[in-house]
């Protein structure tokens, strides 16, 4: 098991005792045919129990394992003939941000999406998946792009957030993820857009706004992080789980409250236990929710986003005699 999470031990040392005695006997010509039989059955119902029942905990832990796979590992498997392309036109290349043209089924899309990096030096490199605002200006104009050529867009979002730090905020970082929002409510194209890890602060919704919103089922999605949140309630970052438990960031709540459209099944143990299989779901859901979209007007595409976004957060309230 590559890169077992804290709450996978149990899992790891039954799978362990389970080979070692498989070598065992055949360096000993012993028959343990029996209790390597045992031993599969309890692995497979510990299995069975443990992922069945995972707590927020152990999805965050998940959504934000290193080996998970990234935008551009979907990018190689989902879709063919991709074109990267690269820079703002305003101030620089954002590797934090990854996008360009490719087919989806032989229809032309547009792809963007954050990827952290593969080893220490790639994250360097990608800021660890934090965009600076030319990463989302970069996002910005390929999409414009697509809208003009009425090209359908999907991204992929899987950051913690956007960069804080002082550089991005004097080059507009808060008005860049604003500018986003703006205009990809306006696009006249099909959007797409699937969480899968981390969906984290206004770094996450600056590719968020979409007809149907997707998440795999181990991702979890935001408006802060955790552990922000935790800091600012209760002025104390440990208390990290006790603000997400309250947050609600887990996929299955996310779609409870409709923000999220649907769920993209993941394999027994998370996304990074087989990339095709992983690939191969997100590939047929994101085809059965874009069908319908290739039918719609422009219009209709238009106010489609439009009435998602505007039935989050419906409520009820109530005056003494009157119910609305």
């Amino acid at each position: 098991m590559p890169s077992e999470m804290p709450f996978e031990q149990p899992l790891a040392e039954l799978r362990s005792k389970i080979d070692e005695l498989r070598r065992f006997g055949a360096e000993k010509h012993i028959d343990f045919s029996e209790e390597i039989k045992r031993l599969e059955e309890r692995y497979l119902l510990l299995e069975d129990e443990l992922y069945t029942n995972m707590t927020t905990a152990q999805k965050m832990q998940l959504a934000r394992h290193p080996q998970r796979p990234t935008t551009i590992d979907y990018i190689q498997t989902i879709f063919s003939d991709f074109v990267e392309l690269h820079g703002d036109r305003l101030y620089g290349d954002d590797l934090a941000i990854i996008g360009g043209l490719a087919k989806l089924n032989d229809i032309p899309v547009t792809v963007v999406g954050h990827q952290k990096g593969k080893d220490t030096k790639d994250n360097i490199a990608r800021n660890f998946g934090l965009p600076h605002p030319e990463g989302f200006r970069k996002a910005l104009r390929l999409m414009r792009q697509a809208d003009k050529f009425r090209r359908p867009i999907i991204t992929f979002i899987d950051t913690k957030g956007a960069f804080p730090g002082n550089a991005a905020e004097e080059r507009g970082q808060g008005e860049a993820i604003a500018r986003n929002l703006l205009e990809m409510a306006s696009f006249r194209v099909p959007i797409i857009c699937i969480v899968i890890g981390e969906g984290g602060s206004g770094g996450a919704l600056a590719l968020g706004v979409g007809n149907r919103v997707l998440m795999l089922e181990s991702s979890i999605y935001s408006v802060i992080s955790p552990e922000g949140a935790a800091s600012i309630l209760y002025k104390d970052a440990s208390k990290s789980l006790h603000a997400a438990e309250a947050m609600k960031i887990t996929a299955d709540q996310i779609l409870e409250l409709g923000v999220a459209d649907a769920i993209i099944p993941e394999p027994r143990g998370g996304a990074h236990r087989d990339l095709a299989v992983q690939a191969a779901s997100i590939k047929s859901v994101l085809w059965e929710q874009m069908e319908p979209l290739l039918n719609m007007s422009e219009q209709e595409l238009v106010e489609d986003r439009y009435r998602k976004f505007r039935e989050i957060g419906r409520f009820t309230f109530i005056q003494e005699g009157n119910h609305a």
